[in-house]
């Protein structure tokens, strides 16, 4: 094997790394964009609150399908083709949604956009299993996922200047142009193999997971479903209240605090950049804490229980106060610390299922896809029955602190079995120690 010298510029797993981060971060305006647009949508398409709760989670019927048929997709035909296919996909649905004319045509187009990102995060989980180091994963999964914060918090006022420059049709034809160019860098760019890539270096590819040779039998579903069922559940607690901040966050300033569309959507970006530095941060100190104790359930599972546990903590004020400044403080640093645990989250199934990462992060995500679901419609029926938009925060308090407990039943330390060739389950090896000081 031979490689290219390192050229001038970013090392190619930097700008791997980079093109996720982007697609993380336009994926997520895709799926938000229209909790912004819905501002304007509404009374022209003469929509209630429950109507606006299933456009919001229509997108999470096809995502919920494609989290596991998507990681599957993702080990299978790699993550090259995969991404690209369905960033053409996602591209061309926001585009669609530009010409909607009624609440049916906009279900459909959202429809559509959900088979688009369904295989998003599974398949880029896959890609980051051998173009990330591993004592890196927390730090990987918490910088792209952050990006996707990002996108969330950039997402309000940007869709606002959008409409007021080109309408809200137009705010979606512009989203959409910029998805199919990311789709097109990446089809170009990326490489399933680190190593077939021209702009790798030997020193690259000695820090990087050397990649284990591709299955022909079956994928051992039962046993990759066994130890994911508890991670997912618990990241269902958690898409409760995701899903739930990004689909209302803008509504509920607009109508709660009688504020203007700019107003609202300035502080929802408040909120949402709160997410974004959870999402750094979380992942940074996962890996620390990894690296200083080698014990993956105080670096992943201990992160997620102190996360949701101080996320409820700052929630419980929003039933209780009504001071915008004091609301505004409270949810940001309630989402600081509800995204805290996403870089612990995401480097579960790379942990433990190391061959099998896209089903594994795919069959966890499902929790999060099915909360993408319900949680926005539940809580636009609360809103439509009460009237008080406080108490659809209730659910998510609720929600956290089932999702502590949950997290208990979690086993991130231990790797799964593969017996398709005889791989014992091992603990996390401390860095730099010989396989044959950890096998079992």
């Amino acid at each position: 094997m031979t490689t290219t010298p390192r050229r001038s510029g970013l090392p190619a797993t930097t700008n791997v790394l980079i093109l996720l981060c982007a697609m993380y971060f336009i994926s997520y305006i895709v799926r938000q964009n229209v909790s912004t647009a819905i501002i304007a949508i509404r009374p022209e398409f003469k929509l209630s609150n429950t109507q606006a709760g299933l456009i919001f989670s229509a997108f999470g019927y096809p995502y919920l399908l494609f989290q596991i048929i998507g990681g599957v997709t993702a080990d299978r035909f790699g993550p090259r083709r995969t991404l690209f296919v369905s960033g053409l996909v996602w591209a061309g649905a926001t585009v669609l949604t530009s010409f909607a004319w009624d609440f049916y045509s906009l279900f459909a187009a959202r429809i559509l956009m959900g088979f688009g990102v369904g295989a998003t995060l599974p398949t880029a989980t896959r890609a980051m299993q051998y173009w990330v180091e591993t004592r890196k994963r927390g730090f990987a999964q918490g910088i792209t996922h952050a990006f996707a914060r990002l996108g969330n918090a950039l997402t309000p006022p940007l869709v606002a200047w959008l409409i007021l420059l080109v309408t809200w049709r137009g705010s979606f034809i512009v989203i959409g142009t910029l998805s199919f160019l990311w789709a097109i860098a990446w089809g170009i760019y990326f490489r399933d193999v680190p190593a077939e890539h021209r702009g790798i270096t030997s020193y690259d590819l000695e820090q990087l997971p050397k990649p284990r040779a591709k299955r022909t039998g079956p994928v051992p579903i039962g046993a990759l479903a066994a130890r994911m069922f508890p991670v997912t559940l618990v990241y269902f607690c958690y898409g409760w209240t995701l899903w739930f901040f990004l689909a209302w966050i803008p509504s509920y300033f607009l109508h709660s605090y009688n504020l203007k569309l700019s107003s609202s959507a300035l502080f929802a970006s408040g909120v949402f950049l709160g997410g974004t530095c959870g999402d750094f941060l979380g992942g940074i100190v996962s890996d620390r804490i990894f690296e200083r104790t080698h014990s993956r359930t105080k670096a992943r599972r201990n992160i997620i229980i102190f996360g949701f546990l101080m996320s409820t903590v700052f929630m419980a004020p929003v039933l209780m106060v009504h001071d915008l400044t004091v609301i505004v403080l409270s949810l940001s640093l309630a989402f600081f610390f509800a995204e805290f645990t996403v870089g612990a989250f995401w480097a579960i199934p790379m942990d433990i299922a190391p061959r099998y990462s896209g089903f594994a992060s795919g069959f966890m995500n499902s929790g999060s896809a099915l909360a993408a679901i319900v949680s926005p419609l539940i809580g636009g029926y609360i809103i439509d029955r009460t009237g008080k938009w406080e108490m659809t925060f209730v659910a998510g308090i609720a929600l956290l602190l089932l999702g502590a407990v949950l997290a208990f039943w979690m086993k991130p330390d231990e790797e799964l079995e593969d017996p398709a060739d005889g791989e014992r389950a091992t603990r996390p090896a401390p860095i730099g120690a010989s396989a044959a000081t950890v096998a079992r």
